[in-house]
């Protein structure tokens, strides 16, 4: 796959939109899959293991910690 396929496909996030999940809100019902959490914390991406959305975190993002 290439870069430009990576980012048409990816899901930009703000710190405000943690924690991420797929299927997002944005996908209509019919295709969903399970619900699973997308660690985006640690490498600034993440990809849902079921149907492959890219999830990316908008470059200057605040991450809020957990304890």
């Amino acid at each position: 796959m290439q870069a430009s396929d990576k980012s048409a496909a990816a899901v930009e996030l703000d710190g405000s939109d943690l924690p991420a999940y797929c299927p997002n809100p944005r996908m209509p019902i019919w295709s969903s899959h399970p619900k699973v959490f997308i660690d985006v914390t640690h490498d600034g991406e993440g990809r849902c293991p079921y149907c492959g959305t890219l999830y990316r975190l908008k470059p200057g993002a605040v991450v809020k910690g957990h304890h």
